[in-house]
């Protein structure tokens, strides 16, 4: 590579943006990242030195062993973390899907808390001669306290740099067609293996996303009407009406009111008014994690089952459905119009650095 920056050749990269996990199931590396997590003002929005009271002196110390047991029970034998490796599996094939179109993009992984650090990310594209990029968040739909968070952090990382990219960023993509297509195909492709809901029996299908605290609605933050307008346009592609399909938001958090309905007492609901079969599906999850492999696949079951409900069928999330790496790639083709996806040829970048040398005998 030429030492002279201004003579490699200049590159596009694709940053795919998570938000992050435990590097272990251990309460020393549960808490490290709960604490690195919890600590962002765009997370939890209550005045500095009263939360850091709280989540030093009573969270951290009794959620990082509970959580820690919690992440033990969905490791993946030899993988590890569900959300890395999917993560990392879906940015290697956007990767490969440029590669094989003929294309010259770099395409890496970062995660928002823990590693691979988005910093880190960065400062690998760059040295691979990235000079345009694109961020690709895996939040399909736009929040605060996900999507701005990592922009707030590829912006801290960039601003200490003296030579800048071109910059482009992926708010959302909720209403993507090409994303919607994608869920319906994992539906689908669960239905065609374990059989579709008698809708006309009173079965139900659940789609459970992740929820916030209302004020954060109230604010101005579009989350929660971008979630509705998923659902919708799943339940339209399936061919639902309404009523054989609910939006639900789970994983709440402290005891302020958040968006509604919940799902775990939705879910409880049903079984008390004798729905014998849900199918739940988490659209906003792209991969696989702890809220939807322990909490939902998991927890939401046994709530079910308790009550009275007699088949509980949880949907993987999309992971690695070929339809959502077409999906991935869709969008990212999108936002890259205009910009190059080759880089310049060795007899190009011979050229600009002949004119180079001679500029500078010229000098002498």
């Amino acid at each position: 590579m030429n030492s002279n920056p201004h003579l490699r050749a200049s590159k596009t990269a694709v940053l795919v943006l998570n938000l992050g996990t435990p590097s272990a199931p251990t309460p020393k590396a549960v808490r490290a990242y709960l604490k690195e997590f919890l600590s962002d003002p765009r997370v939890v929005e209550i005045p500095r030195i009263i939360w850091w009271c709280i989540l030093n002196g009573i969270i951290l110390p009794i959620r990082s062993s509970a959580s820690a047991k919690k992440y033990a029970s969905i490791w993946l034998p030899k993988l590890g973390s569900p959300l890395m490796h999917y993560s990392r599996l879906q940015a290697k094939e956007l990767g490969d899907k440029f590669a094989n179109e003929g294309h010259t993009v770099l395409v890496d992984l970062a995660m928002r808390y823990g590693q691979p650090s988005t910093q880190s990310a960065l400062e690998g594209l760059k040295a691979q001669g990235m000079e345009r990029l694109l961020v690709l968040p895996l939040y399909p739909q736009y929040s605060a306290t996900t999507t701005a968070s990592s922009f707030d952090e590829v912006f801290r990382v960039l601003s200490t740099w003296r030579d800048q990219p071109e910059l482009r960023l992926v708010k959302h993509y909720h209403d993507n067609p090409a994303y919607i297509a994608a869920l319906r195909d994992q539906v689908l492709s669960s239905w065609d293996k374990d059989g579709r809901p008698d809708f006309a029996k009173g079965d139900r299908f659940v789609m459970s996303f992740h929820g916030l605290p209302k004020r954060n609605l109230m604010k101005g933050d579009p989350y929660h009407c971008e979630c509705l307008k998923t659902g919708r346009l799943l339940g339209e592609s399936l061919g639902l009406e309404p009523g054989q399909y609910l939006v639900t938001f789970q994983s709440r958090f402290g005891k302020a009111e958040w968006l509604k309905p919940y799902t775990a007492p939705t879910i409880e609901k049903l079984a008390k008014e004798g729905c014998q079969r849900i199918d739940i599906f988490c659209p906003g999850f792209p991969a696989d994690c702890l809220e939807t492999l322990e909490e939902i696949a998991m927890e939401a079951r046994e709530i079910f089952l308790e009550h009275g409900g007699k088949d509980y069928r949880y949907i993987p999330c999309l992971n690695s459905n070929p339809k959502w790496i077409e999906a991935l790639s869709d969008i990212a083709h999108h936002h890259l119009q205009g910009w190059s996806l080759g880089t310049e040829s060795e007899a190009e970048l011979a050229k600009r650095a002949e004119r180079a040398e001679l500029a500078e005998r010229a000098k002498s």
